[in-house]
């Protein structure tokens, strides 16, 4: 390991992946299976919305950036996870593992804020109808997706601030992709003051847009129990997908917080690898199916497309 003044490592060695021998070809199939599957139902779902005139509404446009963010995650973590599976050296450069420690990072901080948007969007529609189309313009859902962006990117870079700039004295990371506190505590430097802070700045963070989520549906169902049985239908077919998404992401983060908090060199790498993969895997997969099968807009218009491309295919 080569080393500079700032005894910043050259590169990093991924330690939890193991000999798998002839089953190695075994999981980068189901893995190489399963990123197909990811960019095939979201790209479904972002070509549905973009193709339909219909599906020009501020609630798809947002399901539509969820699912680009799904893509982009996806796309920063499996390609090298693929590559490691199959190699017996688990080394990537130091440049290569901040830029995807900046892509997961970003896509985390993408979809929680995008999901807090989205609930807004549903506070405007159901609690606030007469004025929800002069709220909610395309001017407006434009800002918003901007604002989503621009916050992400300043979090992201406060939090990678910290591992770019310690001196560090270790290059193995217990993981199966970069990560900002696995590379942070690789540092010579007592880390109380970086985890008081750290641990401080992602409450905070998700405290806000949970609560802010929270607060938004509670006052749709404060509305939805004075209203018809019709009325609270259709806001239950709009809601329960985002309810499931948000549910889900944030067993997500749970599982990436448990291992990024807590000293997991003793347990097993399976168990490591397992929760990680459901941090980068679940969501995915869930957002567009979750869509895709519950509101009808957009299912009406994926089966005209599939029925399209059948007739040609028989023609």
């Amino acid at each position: 390991m080569k080393s500079n003044n700032s005894l910043t490592p050259s590169y990093f060695q991924f330690t939890v992946f193991a000999d798998y021998g002839p089953l190695r070809y075994l999981f980068f199939s189901l893995s190489l299976l399963i990123y197909m599957t990811i960019i095939s139902a979201n790209l479904v779902i972002v070509l549905s919305v973009c193709l339909e005139n219909s599906l020009h509404q501020p609630m798809y446009i947002f399901i539509c950036s969820l699912c680009l963010n799904s893509l982009y995650g996806s796309t920063g973590f499996f390609p090298r996870f693929l590559m490691d599976l199959l190699s017996n050296t688990h080394f990537i450069s130091c440049p290569l593992c901040f830029t995807q420690m900046y892509v997961i990072t970003t896509y985390l901080g993408h979809e929680v804020s995008l999901l807090t948007v989205m609930a807004y969007d549903r506070f405007a529609a159901i609690c606030q109808p007469l004025h929800y189309h002069s709220k909610m313009t395309f001017r407006t859902v434009l800002l918003l997706l901007i604002l989503v962006v621009l916050y992400t990117v300043g979090g992201a870079a406060y939090v990678l601030y910290q591992p770019t700039t310690l001196p560090l004295c270790g290059n193995k990371l217990n993981r199966i992709y970069c990560n900002d506190w696995s590379v942070t505590e690789l540092s010579c430097e007592d880390l109380t003051a970086i985890r008081i802070t750290s641990h401080f700045y992602a409450i905070a963070f998700f405290f806000i847009h949970l609560s802010f989520i929270l607060y938004t549906y509670l006052r749709i169902l404060l509305v939805c129990r004075r209203s018809s049985s019709e009325f609270r239908g259709k806001a239950l077919q709009t809601c329960l997908p985002h309810i499931v998404t948000f549910g889900n992401f944030c067993i997500s983060v749970l599982c990436e917080v448990l291992l990024n908090r807590y000293n997991i060199d003793e347990v097993n790498p399976s168990v490591v690898i397992a929760l990680s993969l459901e941090f980068l895997i679940i969501p995915p997969i869930i957002n567009p199916l979750v869509y895709g099968l519950n509101l009808p807009q957009i299912r009406a218009v994926v089966t005209g497309f599939l029925r399209a491309e059948k007739r040609l295919l028989f023609t």
